[in-house]
């Protein structure tokens, strides 16, 4: 089969790549495979040249890639540099100059009965990753779980979506060069594209599975990955809320707050859709992003470098859209500015276009508030009492829980507002996306906004098994250091509840009196053999028996 791609803002056929089948996943995942056997034998330093060498193609490419990226997915030059590109460079940083630090063995205390041994801790490859991306930011996507796998020495089959499949030709190409100049199995990373298909062949496949989408695929991902017994990692987006305080200065965050909400026409996981402004500042603060907003371009991005929105990538996304609107409206929303879908005669209705939109005086009991937006729409709501009970109360109200964000000229008020925030991260004083700008914290959420986590050393040593490992400190012809007791060896001789009371008391007993008193019951123990009243039959005595009945 294949895939028909066109340009969201033109909606210009760009041709059609290979839909890959079960069995395509199935043998890209087998070369993978193949593959990584050699590569987790290649030492570490040739997983960090292998990073160095995509890092310098990146920066070599930028334009290319951005362009790409534009044209595929909508977006505009900027948002691709920012949310594509530069945040692709900084894992790439983070993860050449710290991953092998959190990847080493790491020792860990033995406790008082094994003083004799070392304790440690080992991560090991899982062998073949499966991803499968979601559309908003195609180059980024398909890029972030290549390069986790990459340094923490697994191979990885890695799908994106099907509505940014055009792209990922020229990605793929880009990676394999990489991996062919470095050193590296160039099938160590395998990049399809698909449909349900191709994504049931990943999980179905693959030893360990990220998925970055919506809430209802993501739950029958989890559901095959469970009927597997197979690890997932679930990013479900979220519906994060920007909180602004009565004492933040709605001049000064106005362009972070607009950046925040119309970056990569608000198709983003962790970006805000929910704004709780206090009343006090509530018409400042509106009247400023409305002045922002009246004055932004929208258009095809690679017709001029300054057009300021793109178009959705989604074309069936607009109705969804408009439907939140419309029954935000009802309900007593006020639309200040867009929310309409352009006439198909229009400028704008040569594409998937959907033009930034303010609503204000939205509640938590309409839609726009509770289910995930993923476009251009930015949704206000009061905090009436201008308390900060009543503005987390509104955050809490709701199934997502990925990022947060507050505004407060008192940093340690917003510092404590986050804390009772539900979210998996939280900015304070700066727009949600700016914790993952430092890729040494994990990525993700909890609810409805998915479970566990990438980016970090969460993320690192999520793609690896965990090995626990003791070791005695000193050898002693082949066996154990430390004598094994006869007071609990085979066959009983009567002194093991007494040998380990005594044990017990002893190392874990209340004060030195306790544990001097455990000492003595030991010894006592040891020293002390019970006779057995009553013989018991042993093995070859029920052997015997056996036999004869």
């Amino acid at each position: 089969g294949e895939i028909v791609c066109w340009d969201p803002c033109t909606m210009q056929d760009l041709g059609t790549v290979k839909a890959f089948s079960d069995a395509d996943v199935k043998a890209a995942a087998a070369k993978a495979r193949k593959a990584q056997e050699v590569w987790a034998a290649m030492p570490f330093s040739q997983r960090e040249h292998t990073l160095r060498v995509l890092l310098r193609a990146v920066l070599d490419n930028i334009e290319t890639i951005s362009r790409v990226a534009c044209r595929d997915s909508g977006k505009t030059k900027v948002d691709a540099c920012l949310g594509e590109i530069l945040t692709t460079c900084e894992k790439l940083r983070w993860s050449i100059g710290n991953a092998q630090k959190w990847l080493k063995p790491e020792y860990r205390e033995s406790g008082p009965m094994n003083l004799h041994k070392t304790s440690r801790v080992e991560f090991h490859p899982v062998g073949v990753v499966g991803a499968i991306v979601a559309f908003n930011y195609p180059f980024h996507n398909v890029l972030n779980p290549i390069i986790s796998s990459i340094i923490t020495g697994n191979g990885i089959v890695v799908k994106g979506s099907e509505y940014t499949a055009w792209s990922t030709k020229y990605y793929s190409r880009l990676v394999r060069e990489c991996l062919a100049a470095s050193g590296a199995p160039v099938d160590l990373v395998q990049i399809v594209t698909g449909f349900e298909g191709a994504g049931q062949g990943i999980v179905e496949h693959c030893d360990k599975i990220i998925f970055v989408g919506s809430v209802g695929v993501g739950s029958k991902v989890q559901q095959h990955c469970g009927r597997l017994v197979k690890p997932v990692v679930l990013e479900l987006g979220g519906k994060d809320p920007m909180v602004v305080c009565d004492d933040a200065c709605p001049k000064k965050i106005a362009q972070l707050v607009c950046r925040a909400g119309f970056q990569n026409m608000g198709q983003n996981c962790a970006g805000p859709e929910r704004y709780i402004v206090y009343d006090k500042v509530y018409d400042d603060f509106v009247s400023r992003i409305l002045a922002i907003v009246q004055k932004m371009r929208q258009g095809e991005p690679l017709s001029s470098d300054f057009v300021d929105c793109g178009a959705c990538v989604l074309p069936g996304h607009l109705q969804h859209l408009q439907s939140l609107v419309d029954e935000a409206v009802k309900k007593g929303a006020k639309l200040l500015t867009g929310g309409y879908i352009p006439a198909r005669t229009s400028r704008l209705g040569q594409g998937t276009f959907y033009p930034p939109t303010i609503l204000i005086n939205c509640t938590t009991d309409m839609r726009i508030m509770q289910d995930e937006i993923f476009g251009p729409i930015m949704c206000v709501c009061r905090v009436k009492s201008n308390t900060d009970e009543e503005a987390i109360s509104l955050c809490n109200q709701c199934d997502f829980a990925l990022g947060s964000a507050v505004f407060s000229a008192s940093k340690a008020r917003a510092s404590r507002m986050i804390k009772k925030i539900k979210a998996g991260m939280g900015a304070v004083n700066d727009l949600e996306g700016v914790t993952y700008l430092s890729q040494s914290l994990p990525f993700g959420g909890f609810n409805h906004s998915g479970f566990d986590r990438f980016a970090g050393p969460e993320g690192l040593r999520g793609l690896c098994n965990v090995k626990s490992v003791c070791e005695d400190r000193l050898v002693y012809h082949g066996s154990s250091f430390m004598p094994f007791p006869a007071e609990i060896s085979y066959p009983s001789t009567g002194q093991g509840k007494g040998f380990t009371t005594g044990l017990m008391q002893m190392l874990y007993g209340y004060g030195v009196a306790g544990k001097l008193g455990g000492l003595i019951n030991l010894l006592k123990a040891s020293v002390s053999k019970p006779s057995m009243e009553v013989q018991l039959p042993d093995h070859m005595d029920d052997l015997k028996e056996a036999k004869r009945l």
